[in-house]
């Protein structure tokens, strides 16, 4: 392994410490970053091969499993994966509150990221028995271009590995990209261990106190640097060349916690932007409670919003009206008969994606 004495990247502990500075200011952090977190789900799971957008995803789950129209069915099995991935996200949190990072929470997380997926009879949760090896569709193992440790050795490299997940570095963040590459390296399950190592990287932020909650965002470096980033893992199994991932990692964490600081400092500007707007126009003592729930629900049936905004039908609708009136939220499909009208609140959809897309 890498002396954690000898390598560095100017500002990458600064750059967390200012990002961690602005979940601080950020009020209910989880629930205004949700598209954040959704995005990373994306992100992650493209980099597996999975083609679903982050307004995909949340059209689909604002839809319902009862009305899927217009997804086909491999589409649907990517967002299942991505779902999945935040659930194992949130649920890893819930079990950090009590139990340490480590195996447990590692096979658990496992369990909920492949249930019901592609993959799943390849026991979630479990780890391999047999080889596992990883090159171009239809390799055999004598000719992938890497191979893991056997399945015997396993438990006892997995109890190196949680070991070395609490042991006491002098640098964090070079200690979590050896912890991400050994992972990497273990491949302990048959499937889905990409998306698990990069899983493991907000937790471990959290755990050790360098942020307040498990929102960090990687995995768009990795994916725009898809190629590097295999190279690099490949390069630490293959040549021993823990300096230049480690490099590698540390520009990932200082470009990421950079570009996550903006989105969140933007998502702040705009709620605090829509609170004032969304007050004015609905003269409502109900304001903040209607921008909190679009905030969290950002693509969403109008059904959904009379049930469950925590106000009166006959207010709901007179809400949502004036909404859409003042270009707050944005129709995406028209409702009738019995099929409700669908959402979306384009300008915090849009600062999530980086892009125009509403």
């Amino acid at each position: 392994m890498v002396s954690t004495y000898f390598v560095t990247w100017p500002g990458k502990s600064a750059a967390v410490a200012r990002y961690d500075g602005t979940l601080a200011a950020i009020p209910n952090a989880s629930v205004l970053l949700g598209p954040l977190t959704t995005q990373e789900a994306v992100l992650s799971s493209r980099i597996e091969g999975t083609q679903a957008t982050m307004s995909e995803v949340l059209q689909y789950e604002a839809q319902g499993e009862n009305d899927t129209i217009g997804f086909a069915a491999e589409h649907k099995a990517d967002i299942h994966e991505i779902l999945n991935y935040r659930k194992s996200v949130r649920q890893a949190a819930k079990m950090l509150a009590k139990l340490p990072l480590g195996q447990r929470v590692i096979r658990k997380t496992h369990r909920i990221l492949m249930d019901g997926v592609r993959g799943v009879n390849k026991n979630p949760g479990e780890y391999r028995k047999t080889p596992n090896w990883i090159g171009p569709h239809g390799c055999t193992i004598e000719t992938a271009r890497f191979s893991p440790i056997g399945a015997d050795k396993l438990p006892d490299a997995m109890s190196a590995f949680e070991k070395y997940i609490h042991a006491d570095e002098p640098d964090l963040l070079v200690q979590l990209g050896i912890i991400h590459a050994e992972f990497e390296a273990l491949h302990p399950f048959l499937d889905g261990n990409g998306r698990l190592g990069r899983i493991i990287v907000p937790l471990f932020l959290w755990q050790r106190k360098l942020i307040r909650g498990p929102m960090f965002y990687i995995s768009a470096f990795f994916e725009a640097n898809r190629e590097e980033y295999y190279d690099r893992l490949l390069a630490v199994s293959a040549n021993g060349d823990w300096t230049q991932w480690s490099v590698f990692f540390l520009r990932a964490i200082k470009e990421q916690a950079e570009l996550n600081q903006a989105k969140a400092t933007d998502i702040l500007a705009l709620y605090d932007d829509m609170k004032a707007k969304v007050t004015t126009v609905s003269r409502s003592q109900y304001a903040i409670r209607v921008l909190d729930w679009i905030f969290e629900r950002p693509i969403f049936k109008s059904t959904d919003f009379i049930k469950h905004a925590s106000i009166s039908p006959a207010t709901a609708r007179r809400l949502l009206s004036e909404l859409i009136n003042a270009g707050i939220i944005k129709p995406i499909r028209k409702g009738g008969g019995r099929r409700a009208g669908m959402y979306a609140f384009p300008d915090l959809l849009n600062l999530a994606e980086g892009t125009d897309a509403f």
